[in-house]
């Protein structure tokens, strides 16, 4: 705080920026598998669009990350990780109401275990193909 013509001032807090439109406005969302309530702001993503718990989403976006286009509004399951070229992981969502898919980029506070539990799923599965 800092005193300017005999009044004591609060700091501003810098308002978050909002590329999504006001259906966006919020600070967190509440997640769809766990029910744990999710800051929008996370950390090597532009946009928070899972949860960083149970790495579950939301069916919002058509096409464009962001584009908010998408009607369905149905429970996005993570099946799969991806890695691309830099060693960047992503995470395969599956629509449990119409079956669409998409990939998110993991976001640096998603919970590893979770991670690494889907990334070796293939795995568990090779002692039953004989």
């Amino acid at each position: 705080m800092s005193r300017r013509n005999g009044r004591t001032e609060r700091p501003q807090r810098a308002k978050p920026a909002h590329r999504d439109g006001p259906a966006r406005r919020g600070t967190s969302f509440r997640c769809l598998g766990c029910g744990l309530d999710v800051p929008m702001w996370a950390p090597g993503t532009a946009h928070r669009n899972h949860c960083p718990t149970c790495l579950c989403s939301r069916h919002v976006d058509r096409s464009v990350p962001g584009d908010r286009a998408a009607s369905c509004g149905g429970r996005m399951d993570p099946i799969s990780i991806s890695v691309r070229g830099a060693g960047e992981w992503s995470i395969v969502h599956r629509c449990g109401a119409c079956g669409a898919m998409g990939v998110n980029r993991a976001a640096g506070d998603d919970n590893p275990l979770a991670l690494v539990r889907i990334a070796v799923r293939p795995l568990s599965h090779l002692g039953s193909v004989r």
